[in-house]
């Protein structure tokens, strides 16, 4: 009897049939009265890696809408993504609210 070494394409072709789907949420940013549009922008330029025509697109939707997604991750990113915009919001003195909903 011979024994038969597993080979990277065995290997390969048994990962492709373990198709996993990651749920996804959106971070979404809400509307208030205080917080400053360049605050905003800023936020997503820095905490979402938005480009400013991006940030300022998003900024006008958390303003006409009263929300926009800054992005959609799984969701332990999508909660760290919410606890950095609290945190840069508490510093600087501003009541932004960010928060997760399922896609």
């Amino acid at each position: 009897m011979s024994t038969q070494k597993s080979t990277k394409s065995d290997i390969h072709s048994d990962v492709d049939v373990l198709d996993i789907q990651i749920p996804l949420f959106h971070v979404v940013l809400y509307n208030d009265d205080y917080t400053t549009f360049e605050f905003v922008i800023m936020v997503l330029m820095n905490i979402f890696k938005k480009s400013e025509e991006e940030a300022s697109q998003i900024t006008m939707n958390v303003h006409k809408k009263g929300k926009g997604v800054a992005g959609t991750y799984p969701r332990e990113i999508a909660e760290m993504k919410v606890a950095q915009v609290h945190q840069a919001a508490t510093r600087s003195g501003f009541p932004l609210r960010a928060g997760i909903e399922a896609c």
